[in-house]
């Protein structure tokens, strides 16, 4: 090894030598740094994941000013579901139903004292009368003037019903109705004055027909009485009688009052069947 043996001189042998040794620690010095760099970079992108792409930040979640989430997983809001019970109930008690049939016009009265008797717009008195009774709820008719827009009810939708007590103490005034019923679909005025609903007392049993008191004979307001009857309703126009006899004209009627005994009540009026009731006036 150290004498070479080759017919060239043992110097070209010893660079060819030398030539070699240095390729081979070149090629060891790059073999050992290429597996440096390999190792260094492993290690090195070990801390980013995907290589050198950068990691994405991740955004925080509403704060305390952003809106709170109260509904609990997997079911409905409670809380919603209490005040929708309490919201909801009773509305419709609100919207339960107030009207009848003439109530609401039923306010009015009006009244006229005279020497045979009084005209008001009174309450409903229970009794018996002889032309039939109101069907439905009946007020006390509201008066209107005479020259009312409402039109004059035809004859064929008013229907007139008479009533009074049975019987009435001493001490009692008679109480006399006139209900009116309108049969039609519309409000319409009627005229129930002393004129033109004529009220008379006659004895019962007697041979004349002699006139205890009549309407028309001297009443303090013998004018028109029209009163609003609205459609399908009945109203009751109520006349007291102070037991006094009348006499036509405003004359001088006979001394004293009705005695006791049993009395016949007429109404009648246009274009209506007579009315027929009868009632008694007690001794004691």
């Amino acid at each position: 090894m150290r004498n070479p043996v080759g017919p060239l001189p043992s110097s070209i042998y010893w660079r060819r030598r030398a030539v070699a040794g240095l390729l081979v620690a070149l090629l060891a010095a790059l073999i050992a740094w290429a597996v440096t760099s390999v190792n260094g970079g492993g290690t090195k992108n070990d801390g980013k994941p995907g290589g050198s792409d950068p990691v994405e930040s991740i955004t925080p979640g509403p704060g305390s000013s952003g809106p709170k989430i109260t509904q609990r997983p997997g079911g409905r809001d409670e809380s919603e579901d209490s005040e929708g019970a309490e919201n909801s109930g009773g509305s419709d008690g609100s919207n339960g139903d107030t009207s009848g049939a003439g109530s609401e016009d039923g306010s009015g009265s009006d009244t006229g004292s005279g020497s045979d008797g009084t005209s008001t717009g009174g309450a409903d008195t229970a009794g018996a009368g002889g032309g039939g009774t109101g069907s439905g709820g009946s007020a006390a008719g509201r008066q209107v003037p005479a020259n009312s827009p409402l039109p004059e009810c035809k004859p064929g939708a008013l229907e007139l019903t008479l009533r009074t007590k049975v019987s009435y103490g001493p001490d009692d005034r008679p109480k006399f109705e006139i209900l009116a019923r309108n049969t039609s679909s519309a409000a319409c005025k009627t005229d129930l004055g002393p004129k033109n609903v004529v009220l008379t007392v006659t004895e019962a049993g007697e041979d004349n027909d002699d006139v205890i008191w009549s309407s028309k004979d001297c009443p303090a307001a013998p004018g028109p009485l029209f009163f609003q009857v609205p459609a399908g309703a009945t109203i009751v126009h109520t006349v007291d009688w102070n037991r006094a006899r009348s006499a036509p004209n405003c004359a001088t009627p006979p001394p004293g009052k009705a005695a006791p005994g049993t009395y016949l009540l007429e109404a009648k009026a246009p274009d209506t069947p007579l009315r027929r009731a009868s009632f008694v006036l007690k001794k004691d």
